[in-house]
């Protein structure tokens, strides 16, 4: 099983996310990678997903396509003259499914990030057959831009995952000291995953996000 990851904005932890998943499951003797295939200015991701997934592996295996513009991945190619190939992001993916028993892609910004024309962040999912997991930052707004993108998942007819909630334990207001409790009461069938400010986690509580992966050596 692989996974694709996406955020509820940009900035919410994604690449965290994908770095401390591919150490768990690299500890648990899986040989994972993760993926970024499309990225939009500096490569500081890309890079913190290189060294944290498997060897022998290139910048341009895990991102074949880098716009140094810091903006949506379809104004970017506007901007740098460039046709966004999408042919080539899922043949990269095949390749690394082929040499991996798991591929962490991690999208660019949020769920409806426009890629190209008529294409957007849900089309890569669907067309890469992933289940989603939802990674956001507890702060106030995160219970709307989570049910939206929930909603929009499901309707778009894709596997969502779970919901990975970051800075769980903030207590810097009101709404972060609520909206944990508040996302199980509003999605009683999701996994939801809450993350420590500190970044420590265990990893039965990632097990959860991911059962069809020997999920008792992750809970060893």
């Amino acid at each position: 099983m692989s996974l694709l990851l996406t955020g509820t904005d940009t900035g919410v932890g994604k690449t965290f996310v994908a770095v401390e998943l591919l150490r768990l499951l690299r500890e648990a003797g899986i040989r994972a990678v993760g993926m970024k295939p499309i990225c939009c200015g500096d490569r500081a991701d890309v890079r913190r997903l290189l060294a944290a997934g498997a060897e022998d592996i290139t910048i341009e295996d895990l991102n074949p396509i880098w716009l140094p513009s810091p903006v949506a991945p379809s104004v970017a190619a506007q901007i740098e003259h460039i046709e966004i190939d999408i042919e080539k992001i899922q043949h990269r993916f095949t390749i690394l499914s082929q040499r991996f028993e798991i591929v962490l892609v991690e999208g660019v910004g949020g769920w409806l990030v426009p890629i190209a024309p008529k294409f957007f962040v849900s089309d890569l999912a669907k067309r890469l057959n992933l289940p989603v997991a939802i990674v956001t930052e507890n702060r106030l707004g995160c219970l709307n831009h989570v049910l939206l993108t929930c909603e929009s998942i499901r309707n778009r007819g894709v596997s969502c995952a779970g919901i990975i909630l970051n800075r769980a334990d903030a207590a810097g207001d009101l709404a972060q000291t609520t909206n944990e409790g508040e996302l199980r009461r509003l999605l009683p069938d999701t996994i939801l995953i809450p993350i420590a400010e500190n970044g420590v986690q265990t990893p039965a509580k990632w097990a959860q996000l991911l059962p069809r992966i020997r999920p008792t050596t992750l809970c060893s």
